[in-house]
């Protein structure tokens, strides 16, 4: 097959014209060019199904109409990060939002914030929505690259250059505090692997909804392997409440298909509620009530965002999207 690959070297010597000259036409650089020579270069490379590299067409212009998506590759994710369930489905909304609105997606999964500078600048990238970095990566990110970008989740003072997207993750463990508080029950665990930012917002606000009764708080290790023995070890704990608030789905879901092999029945047994409400949550039994939380909005504004800050126009550089319970079996009455 790649001997039969037309080059711009073929169609510029059967046209008689400079190799120069078809790249130009191939590139969209045809301002200096006749109709004619640009219309018979058109024809022959249609003719001979000549096949340009996107990525050097996108490169050579000044607008690429890349947008690129950096996650936080987290030792947490133990190099899976693409497969998180919360990761995969905002990537998907990204795709099909940033299509709608003309922008090829790039995907990149990153440790150092300097390696996101060299991946945008590679493509020639319009602007970056990125997810999962700390406060520091986002502040270096801003006084070493000019191009727009968003950000997912953010922790930290406002900054004029930087659009954070967040949602309210304070009012969503609140939401299951009251939901559980009046389902009656009285003794809650609230699981997470960490006890700052958003985690901590979503539990503090859980304890909140519990009124005088609170949650406590078990942490829980970063890797799969690890929570496994983890949960071996303090099932007769975990077993005294009467229902557990997972600061994620994943979490959730994970305790859940534990608790169940053991033949511990949800809710029968103990109550289960997580956080994102991802398209796993239906798809397990019993279904799990979750707090919701609209990924095609978030897209719809980050793309947005986004075209706002590569026009030079000024952008609210906090933007908090409301969530809402989403109620299940996987809770009883006490």
């Amino acid at each position: 097959m790649e001997q039969n690959r037309v080059r711009i070297v073929d169609i510029a010597e059967e046209l008689g014209l400079s190799t120069a000259t078809v790249s130009n036409v191939i590139h969209g650089k045809t301002k200096k060019l006749s109709k004619e020579t640009v219309k018979r270069v058109q024809e022959l490379l249609e003719e001979r199904q000549y096949i340009p590299s996107m990525a050097g067409i996108l490169l050579s212009q000044n607008n690429s109409r890349i947008v690129g998506v950096v996650v936080n590759s987290h030792e947490k994710y133990e190099n899976r990060v693409l497969e998180d369930a919360f990761i995969a489905a905002s990537l998907n909304a990204l795709l099909f939002m940033l299509e709608h609105a003309g922008y090829f997606m790039m995907v990149r999964a990153a440790t150092q914030w300097n390696d996101i500078i060299r991946f945008a600048s590679m493509w020639n990238m319009e602007g970056l929505v990125l997810i999962g970095f700390c406060e520091n990566d986002y502040k270096s990110l801003r006084e070493n690259m000019h191009i727009p970008f968003v950000v997912y989740d953010g922790y930290f003072a406002e900054n004029k250059g930087i659009c954070n997207l967040i949602i309210d993750n304070y009012d969503g463990g609140l939401q299951v505090g009251n939901y559980l508080y009046q389902k009656g029950h009285r003794k809650v665990l609230c699981i997470s692997d960490n006890n700052i930012c958003t985690d901590k917002e979503r539990m503090d606000g859980c304890r909140a909804g519990m009124k005088e009764a609170g949650a406590d708080f078990l942490e829980v290790p970063f890797t799969g392997v690890q929570r496994h023995a983890f949960y071996v070890k303090n099932l007769t704990r975990i077993m005294q409440y009467s229902a557990v608030f997972a600061v994620s789905d994943t979490y959730a879901i994970e305790l859940m298909h534990f608790l169940q092999e053991r033949g511990i029945q949800i809710p029968k047994n103990i109550s289960l509620v997580g956080f994102d409400n991802m398209g796993l949550c239906e798809r397990v039994y019993p279904r799990l009530t979750t707090v919701g939380q609209d990924v095609g909005e978030r897209a719809k504004m980050a793309v947005a965002a986004l075209q706002k800050l590569k026009a030079g126009e000024e952008v609210n550089p906090v933007q908090t999207l409301p969530v809402s319970l989403v109620e299940r079996e996987s809770v009883a009455d006490v």
